[in-house]
């Protein structure tokens, strides 16, 4: 049986603003967790407590995340602390701290609101994803009993899936025929374990492709060898823009690319889209780019930082 995502990411409340986590091993990227685990962490911990402590708020749905990765996280327990910051008639803001071994590693502010009873003016805009990817299958059961599907294909060349665990945890689905451009990633995600996406599991999904390097190394220094890379997050944005239904849904579209990818550091866009092509949420990465022998190094006195 795969490892589910739910148990991944399961917090349990230790008082009314105290919550306890535990990253498996089989969620991590080497030895770090992988960072889209831990922003689904943070999600859930926003939900329980607005389903507990702060429940007469009536504000059960994360509009904005943003998480900053101060130092590695690490398998095993964790202890997420709340402060409430605002509680607010539409919005509310609490800041969230997880700490490990007396480390604060992972910071973020969460802002909550109701989704579902939002008012307010709205305009349809004339955005759309550009260059426009492969038409999405028209079948997705296709996708899963065989190699049929005309645009897409299951990405089952990992090298790397001993590093990164977690990518062993998805069903990834990518054109057929490469990217559309050199440098965008597009997908159509789906649990290994069949578990359905969740607005918790968007933390998730934001942060779970391929390398946006790979191709454009290739464009770029042809048959030279890719250096082994770990992608460190420094810090995450998450935009909610739909409620998925309670059941959740099984697939998800997500769209990555870079704008400047410099002296080691980098930016990411990603857009995330359901079956109908609805936005449900848009995200931005500030991503380190740096040997995995960073990944897997001992930590010192403590407080080991990316």
């Amino acid at each position: 049986m795969a490892p589910l995502f739910a148990d991944a990411t399961a917090v349990e409340a230790i008082d009314s603003h105290t919550y306890a986590a535990r990253f498996d091993s089989e969620w991590c990227v080497g030895s770090v967790p992988h960072g889209g685990v831990v922003t689904s962490v943070f999600l859930r911990v926003a939900a329980t407590h607005f389903r507990t402590t702060l429940a007469a708020q009536n504000q059960p749905h994360t509009i904005s995340l943003h998480v900053e990765f101060l130092r590695r996280t690490q398998e095993g327990p964790a202890t997420l602390k709340v402060r409430d910051v605002k509680l607010g008639r539409q919005t509310s803001t609490i800041h969230v701290v997880l700490s490990q071994d007396d480390r604060e590693e992972v910071v973020g502010y969460l802002t909550q609101s109701n989704m579902a009873t939002e008012t307010g003016p709205s305009i349809k805009t004339l955005w759309s994803l550009h260059p426009a990817p492969p038409p999405p299958p028209a079948d997705f059961t296709m996708l899963l009993g065989g190699d049929k599907d005309p645009n897409w294909t299951q990405l089952t060349d990992n090298p790397y899936k001993k590093f990164r665990k977690v990518a062993n945890r998805v069903r990834t689905f990518l054109p057929r025929h490469g990217p559309v451009v050199p440098g965008v990633i597009d997908e159509w995600l789906r649990l290994e374990s069949g578990e359905r996406f969740t607005n918790e599991s968007v933390g998730f999904v934001s942060d779970n492709f391929p390398s946006v390097i790979d191709g454009l190394w290739r464009r770029a220094e042809g048959e030279k060898r890719l250096p082994s890379f770990w992608f460190p997050t420094v810090a995450l944005n998450l935009d909610v823009k739909r409620i998925l239904p309670p059941q959740g849904v099984e697939w998800l579209f997500v769209r990555v690319y870079a704008k400047v990818i410099k002296n080691g550091r980098m930016d990411l866009e990603v857009v995330i889209l359901d079956e109908a092509g609805d936005i449900i949420a848009l995200s931005h990465h500030v991503v380190l780019v740096v040997g995995s022998e960073r990944n897997m190094a001992a930590r010192r006195n403590g407080h080991t930082k990316i």
